[in-house]
């Protein structure tokens, strides 16, 4: 007894699946793996965002809601042969490519601050990629559903001849360098944003003290000390750059006059290296230098790497600081 063979059993879907999507969504990942492999500031970083940020996504959509190639496709009814929108040629994918790709950059930028990965280049990067993939597949499985006489296949010559020969060539000509111009002036905002994501970060430095519960809270560093005695404090590093930094921290005790710093005094300097991502704290104990009735600021200065000859809050990549006056205690 024989059975019947299915060409899909067969490698025959393999040979029918999408050039164009197979390359979507082979560029969409080396885009990811690039975007998150090499330093910020690169070259070729740079340029797989492009892709992955203003085309990959929105080509990939346009194949889940047009698998089909023409315009309209004709359907048979009992009563007669109509006609129903289908699909679009290759020329208005690239262009519609663009706009859809702009649309969907903004959801992606509102919607993961509110997730567990937080708005990085690494999570907007997988996120792009993994959803120009799904919707890669879903496009292939639209597609192959699609009959094969109204399949849409990669063809420039076809779509050039039907510009020459279609009486409405020239709108839709027109409506795609319409898009493009969209896509382009748009291009150039989104990109704005992206190369400062994708260039650098941020480090943010804080400062704290211990409440009578032991919880650190912000401003609850003692202000008020006999001379001599130590100021403990918290400090909070926070490392957002992008990339592991080292960094080396300067603690000083400054005196003022008309709020200009007359007098710096270094009390510590550490240095700590962090991933990217990460936050540390570092407990210290200071014993500032004050007289009796005497003001000083206690600053805390932060350096990518090694700090100036100088240290001053100015030349500081980051700085937080805290009052402290030093009193004699009336024992009676």
């Amino acid at each position: 007894m024989s059975h019947g063979t299915s060409t899909l059993t067969r490698f025959g879907a393999v040979r029918e699946y999408p050039v164009d999507l197979a390359v979507v969504s082979i560029g969409a990942i080396l885009a990811y793996v690039i975007v998150t492999s090499f330093q910020a500031g690169s070259t070729l970083r740079l340029l797989a965002t492009f892709p992955l940020a203003l085309f990959l996504p929105g080509y990939a959509l346009i194949s889940v809601l047009f698998p089909a190639t023409d315009r309209t496709a004709r359907q048979a009814t009992s009563r007669a042969i109509e006609t129903r929108p289908r699909g679009i040629d290759l020329v208005e994918r690239l262009g519609l490519s663009f706009a859809l790709s702009l649309t969907i950059i903004p959801i992606v930028a509102i919607v993961l601050p509110f997730t567990q990965w937080g708005f990085t280049t690494a999570s907007t990067a997988a996120t792009l990629a993994l959803l120009t993939v799904v919707l890669a597949q879903t496009g292939v499985v639209r597609r192959l559903r699609t009959p094969t006489e109204d399949r849409f296949i990669v063809s420039p010559i076809a779509s050039l001849a039907r510009l020459r020969g279609d009486e409405n060539a020239a709108i839709t000509a027109s409506s795609v360098v319409l898009v493009l111009a969209i896509g382009l002036a748009a291009g150039a905002l989104i990109i704005g944003f992206l190369v400062p994501m994708s260039t650098g970060g941020f480090t943010e430095l804080a400062l704290y003290g211990e409440s009578d519960d032991g919880e650190l809270v912000a401003g609850g560093i003692e202000s008020e000390i006999e001379p001599g005695d130590a100021v403990p404090m918290t400090v909070s590093v926070d490392n957002q750059e992008g990339e592991e930094t080292t960094y080396t921290l300067v603690v000083q005790e400054q005196r003022l006059e008309d709020g200009t710093v007359v007098e710096r005094t270094q009390l510590d300097v550490f240095e700590t290296t962090l991933a990217d991502n990460t936050t540390e704290t570092s407990e210290l104990s200071v014993t500032p230098t004050a007289a009796d009735g005497e003001d000083v600021r206690i600053s805390v200065l932060l350096f990518h790497g090694e700090p100036p000859a100088e240290p001053t809050n100015e030349n500081a990549a980051e700085d937080t600081y805290t009052w402290v006056t030093a009193e004699e205690s009336d024992d009676e």
